[in-house]
């Protein structure tokens, strides 16, 4: 979505909605890790996210965000665990967005990928994820996610 139109939306008072999947494997030990990736422009860790696409469900749109950003492919799952706020910074100003967050389990990483030479990716367990992210509602998410990713 063009920054123009995001700037307009935000004046008129509409919400503004992003998805992303949180790409998460098991390890031979049995523990779950989620992968986070670096921004582009911050170089903050982050989900792989973005707009929702017309012509699909959500969650297929954060699984292409996920290949796209974090050269990771898998399995999707259709529910959202959950969601979280944050202010998407614009080029005069800030937006407040919402993004409904998908769990993805990766089967597959690639070496090279759409963004691979701008971003950095990384597996940490949730309770290190959630000490890592900048947005305090995405903390709580990856705190409080990982007894649900046993049941995926």
């Amino acid at each position: 979505m063009k920054n123009k139109k995001l700037e307009k939306r935000a004046r008129r008072g509409t919400p503004i909605a992003q998805v992303a999947a949180l790409p998460y494997r098991r390890t031979a030990d049995g523990d779950d890790e989620i992968l986070l990736l670096t921004s582009r422009q911050t170089g903050r860790f982050i989900l792989p996210k973005g707009w929702p696409m017309k012509g699909r469900q959500d969650c297929e749109a954060a699984a292409q965000e996920a290949g796209e950003e974090a050269g990771v492919v898998g399995t999707l799952h259709e529910q959202s665990v959950g969601s979280f706020h944050y202010w998407k910074r614009l080029k005069d100003t800030f937006v407040p967005v919402t993004v409904e967050v998908y769990p993805l389990y990766v089967q597959q990483e690639l070496d090279e990928w759409k963004e691979w030479k701008y971003r950095k990716r990384g597996w940490l367990k949730p309770h290190q994820a959630a000490l890592l992210v900048d947005e305090p509602e995405l903390a709580a998410l990856l705190e409080s996610i990982a007894p649900e990713l046993a049941c995926f």
